[in-house]
């Protein structure tokens, strides 16, 4: 067995989490993720959780970007916080296909891509969420815990992500 790779690794996720409220109480629990992480692994891992509103799925990647996706019902929705990911994570790639654009240029900007409402009805409009992604001095993590503080499950948030580390 050979200890070249191809690409980066499952070890480079920073933490996939999964939020969803019942009886209007916030959940927050890791999702694990076995082997190089695959958008339909993780869609699939997503759907095992109830969520009066859905369930919304926070990763972290090697803190270089984050996805969010949100399943509700039978519809999944996604935002990536910069397309140019795609040239260099696998996880991305899939996320930019299912998208259904264009795969971006190294030199082009860094910029978010997907469905910017994906939260809106929970508390954090499009306008916040792009702005949070256009801030370049934030690290992924730091994004994702401004957007469960927003939608007021902080705390919770908080207390898994340590709990992974």
């Amino acid at each position: 067995m050979s200890d070249a790779t191809v690409g980066p690794l499952v070890t480079d996720l920073d933490f996939a989490v999964a939020a969803y409220t019942e009886d209007e109480v916030w959940t927050v629990t890791p999702l694990v993720l076995r082997g190089e992480p695959d958008l339909a692994a993780v869609v699939s891992g997503l759907r095992r959780y109830p969520g009066e509103a859905g369930v919304l799925g926070m990763i972290s990647v090697d803190e270089d970007f984050f996805i969010l996706i949100r399943l509700d019902g039978g519809r999944a929705r996604f935002l990536i916080s910069d397309v140019t990911a795609a040239t260099e994570w696998p996880l991305a790639k899939q996320v930019v296909d299912e998208l259904d654009i264009p795969l971006a240029d190294d030199d082009d900007e860094q910029v978010p891509a997907g469905d910017l409402t994906i939260v809106a009805d929970l508390g954090m409009s499009a306008m916040d969420l792009g702005a949070l992604c256009d801030d370049v001095d934030l690290l992924p993590e730091e994004m994702l815990e401004e957007v469960a503080d927003a939608l007021g499950f902080g705390n919770e948030f908080h207390e898994a992500i340590e709990a992974l580390g």
